[in-house]
């Protein structure tokens, strides 16, 4: 498997092993058990998917940083990964920490899907 470098390339990757839908799914899961209420439409387009999430967490970042840190234990993106983002301006940061919640939701569904 190539490893993607962006949220994009890592939808598009998605796409190809038909597991978009898994994918949602199991983002909206664990925004469920985070205590937040965003849902995303198992039907949306990739590019929409990763927009919707990129302002998702810019706005929990804002204005509920709780559950920003919530969302992000559920998930379970590594320390080590959240160290290489680049602090640039918040956007850009908010655009990487989408990519590595992408990614680690990438890797449950995957791992679910070859290792059941």
């Amino acid at each position: 498997m190539l490893k993607p470098q962006n949220s994009l390339e890592l939808l598009k990757l998605v796409k190809s092993g038909n597991l978009v839908v898994k994918l949602i799914e199991q983002l909206n899961k664990d925004f469920q058990l985070s205590g937040v209420s965003k849902k995303f439409d198992k039907s949306c387009p990739i590019e929409k998917l990763n927009k919707e999430l990129t302002e998702t967490i810019l706005n929990l970042i804002q204005f509920k940083y709780d559950d920003y840190l919530n969302v992000m234990y559920r998930v379970d993106v590594s320390e080590k990964d959240l160290a290489t983002i680049s602090n640039n301006d918040l956007i850009s940061t908010v655009n990487q920490i989408s990519f590595l919640i992408l990614k680690r939701e990438f890797q449950k569904v995957w791992l679910k899907q070859n290792y059941k």
